[in-house]
């Protein structure tokens, strides 16, 4: 048995869940979200709760209940707090700019890298190195920061780049010279 997909899902009193063929519709304060799923798992509402079962005991069902209940946890949880990205520019004269629906980036390149952000999603630049996604689907919240941080991921020589804000990024030494050998010695 999964020990993540046997437990059941809390619904809050403001959350909305539908279940309609093999997707489940989940609406909240804050957005929509659908997950869709494969028919090898059932989900069923019981009262106020979400409950996700195997119909059989195949690997794949097995590899599915967990993954299907966390995806449905994780709706419940973005529609009534948005899941967020925040990510930190740093390189000298990298700089971030929202532009109506675009996200315009200025990271060493000749010409500016823009991204056009999706409609579920809520984008902010808090000064001009922070970047701040936020939305309901957490996995369209990690699909666009990953996008946005695939522009100039940081490098471990000077650290420049655009990371998640936290992350560590493990530095490694330039060369060195080596005195006494060739150099005239």
């Amino acid at each position: 048995m999964s020990r993540i997909g046997i437990q059941p899902i809390q619904i809050p009193e403001k959350v909305s869940v539908e279940i309609k063929h093999n997707q489940v519709l989940v609406s909240g304060p804050k957005g929509t979200v659908v997950v869709p799923f494969r028919p090898e798992v059932g989900v069923e509402l019981e009262g106020d709760q979400l409950v996700v079962r195997r119909k059989s005991s195949s690997r794949f069902a097995r590899a599915l209940h967990g993954t299907v209940r966390a995806t449905l946890a994780n709706a419940v949880e973005g529609v009534q707090e948005l899941h967020e990205k925040n990510l930190v520019l740093k390189g000298l004269g990298y700089r971030a700019r929202k532009q109506k629906d675009q996200l315009v980036l200025d990271v060493g390149f000749s010409h500016p890298v823009s991204f056009n952000i999706p409609q579920d999603l809520q984008v902010t630049v808090e000064g001009r190195s922070e970047i701040s996604i936020k939305g309901a689907d957490k996995a369209e919240v990690g699909k666009f920061a990953s996008e946005v941080r695939s522009a100039r991921p940081p490098e471990p020589y000077q650290g420049e780049g655009i990371r998640y804000k936290g992350e560590k990024i493990r530095r490694k030494p330039g060369k060195a010279a080596k005195m006494g050998e060739g150099f005239g010695a």
